[in-house]
């Protein structure tokens, strides 16, 4: 699958996920007193007017807010149209729509709504909703993509990874690789 596909499909299904599970959670009134569901995971309708863990709440208009979402979100478009890998295509496309479902909830509520409230004892980790969770994965997939990519090419020929990507050698024996036109590895 093109990379671009796999990065637009990430960001339909964060953005769909995201607001689908929203809309559910507000349509839930008991949700606004809080249903345990788990003995360290609770369901709790709440609305954050803030950034992550609530920084900047009620500093910031919303629309500030929802514009520096947009605008982050269209400098990660530019960098997906770009990128020539699927894992960062689909770390980009993760990131870009949990953006823009937190960009929707502003618009639509003025702040965004969260609902999902880990904890352990009486200690909450802030709550959070799908589109921080995607958020958080594309970043963790990005830097594992990072590593993957900063490996030098004799760790990527010991690990038997360089068929047909063109690496120049020294020797012709040189870390397992035989000598032909191709000079694939083993």
């Amino acid at each position: 699958m093109n990379h671009r596909i796999t990065g637009f499909v990430c960001i339909t299904v964060a953005l769909l996920l995201d607001q689908s599970s929203k809309t559910a959670a507000l349509s839930m009134p008991d949700l606004y007193k809080g249903i345990e569901i788990l003995s360290v995971l609770n369901l709790i309708a709440i609305r954050n007017d803030g950034v992550s863990f609530g920084i900047l709440g009620g500093l910031a208009p919303w629309w500030t807010l929802a514009a520096v979402g947009v605008a982050i979100a269209a400098a990660l478009i530019v960098w997906l149209w770009r990128t020539q890998s699927t894992l960062t295509a689909a770390a980009l496309g993760l990131i870009i729509g949990g953006a823009l479902g937190n960009v929707v909830d502003r618009v639509r509520y003025g702040a965004v709504t969260d609902f999902l409230d880990f904890h352990v004892g009486g200690y909450h980790w802030p709550a959070f909703n799908f589109a921080d969770a995607a958020i958080f994965c594309g970043a963790g997939f990005l830097l594992l993509d990072s590593w993957r990519s900063n490996q030098t090419p004799r760790e990527t020929i010991a690990k038997g990874r360089c068929r047909g990507i063109g690496l120049k050698l020294r020797s012709p024996g040189h870390a397992g690789c035989r000598s032909n036109k191709k000079r694939t590895c083993q």
